[in-house]
């Protein structure tokens, strides 16, 4: 199992798994054009992508789906909810297949999970993507950690995880004071410390974790790693997802 992250943060997210010759793209928060020139950068061809599958219903996660259906034929997937709440905003959509969350995707024998999350979404989900005994999970705007989670993190060989924002930034920072108390609130993001502190008590078998879905104004790549390592350890696998370029193509197992 290959994956990049296209792009994360509040300025647009989308990831790229490859499995057993199966391509996929996960939310479409940013342009048909993006997408494609990022995946050209490892060589990828996104027209060879069977479908986008949607988290919820966010602009940042969903704003470009139905682009990418009509330039390159891309089924869209999304919870009844999502579909609901964003039909309205994606222009023409003729192949939409609509899942409850909680459902089990079939392509091709890699599986992707759908988990319910607590975010402010409307029936939003995050994404476990099996694939010949190996796991990645896909978890950014979770809300919280709320009940369950731990029994996903312990089954994870790589993990996509929000580490949204760093308390004392947030707290001092230029947003109102009903936005942070949003972001931090139970249907916000997980801190920097939530994020490292979850890993730590739940991953059993994880050998990559991948920060994602950094703040621009209450967060920093180098503020979001030393709270982590400060609480993994300075010899845990850690990468960055960046908010306005594509990662490195990372091997999952």
């Amino acid at each position: 199992m290959l994956t990049c992250s296209l792009q994360s943060g509040s300025n647009g997210n989308s990831f790229y798994v490859e499995s057993n010759g199966v391509r996929l793209l996960f939310d479409a928060g940013i342009s048909a054009r993006s997408s494609q020139e990022r995946l050209a950068e490892h060589n990828r061809d996104i027209r060879e992508v069977e479908a986008v599958i949607i988290s919820h219903n966010h602009s940042d996660h969903v704003k470009h789906a139905g682009v990418l259906h009509r330039k390159f034929s891309l089924p869209v997937y999304m919870t009844h909810g999502a579909w609901r709440a964003s039909r309205g905003k994606l222009g023409v959509v003729n192949d939409v297949r609509l899942f409850d969350a909680g459902d089990c995707l079939q392509f091709d024998g890699t599986t992707v999970e759908t988990v319910p999350t607590a975010h402010d979404g409307i029936d939003g989900v995050a994404f476990i993507i099996s694939s010949e005994n190996k796991k990645l999970g896909i978890f950014t705007d979770l809300g919280h950690r709320f009940e369950g989670i731990e029994k996903w993190m312990a089954e994870l060989d790589a993990l996509y995880l929000e580490s949204n924002y760093d308390n004392e930034m947030l707290e001092n920072g230029p947003y109102p004071h009903w936005l942070k108390n949003r972001i931090r609130g139970d249907g916000g993001h997980l801190s920097n410390t939530e994020a490292a502190q979850l890993v730590d008590d739940s991953a059993q078998r994880l050998q990559l974790l991948i920060l994602s879905h950094l703040s621009e104004h209450n967060n920093s790549p180098e503020i979001a790693l030393t709270t982590a390592r400060n609480i993994l350890g300075a010899d845990f696998p850690i990468a960055m997802a960046h908010r306005s370029q594509v990662s490195d193509m990372f091997a999952v197992g």
